[in-house]
């Protein structure tokens, strides 16, 4: 950080990326715990979550509620498939559209599983005011464009994949 900073910014500065990376590694944590205890990886678990909670989702749906590349959740549900926690269907609104859905295994094992690190992380959100929800979302909005201006800019393409 430039020296030009006060060190109580400094100090404040460092407790909100502790807290950044507590949120963070916590939820990683628990996840991984929780998919462990039904045979599964993380981004398996989130997956059937997210599928258990909003329905059939395309892949290019759950890649981006999930933040990972359509490769890398194809790669995800290929091998939720050959497991039979999901199956591929065809979109009845459009025909070139793919879903992804749950079958009974699945779906069963998502209900195993009672509690989700997203579930405690809004819990926890539930606790906040109307207006400090607002505040919250705004600043938090603001710190991920600007954390987007300076990866694209400083962060070869490859490199972001």
């Amino acid at each position: 950080m430039p020296s030009g900073i006060p060190s109580d910014i400094k100090t404040e500065v460092d407790q909100i990326l502790e807290a950044i990376l507590y949120l963070y590694t916590e939820s990683r944590r628990i996840t991984k715990e929780l998919a462990r205890s039904v045979l599964l990886t993380g981004p398996q678990l989130t997956v059937l979550k997210m599928l258990e909670g909003l329905g059939d989702l395309s892949l290019s749906e759950l890649s981006e509620r999930i933040r990972a590349q359509n490769s890398t959740v194809t790669g995800i549900i290929d091998r939720m498939e050959r497991e039979g926690l999901v199956v591929r269907t065809r979109s009845t609104e459009d025909r070139r559209v793919v879903l992804i859905k749950l079958t009974d295994k699945g779906l069963r094992i998502a209900r195993e599983v009672s509690v989700e690190p997203m579930e405690i992380l809004r819990a926890a959100l539930d606790s906040l005011s109307a207006a400090e929800m607002r505040d919250l979302l705004k600043i938090l909005t603001k710190i991920a464009r600007r954390v987007q201006s300076i990866v694209k800019r400083e962060v070869p393409s490859g490199a972001r994949e």
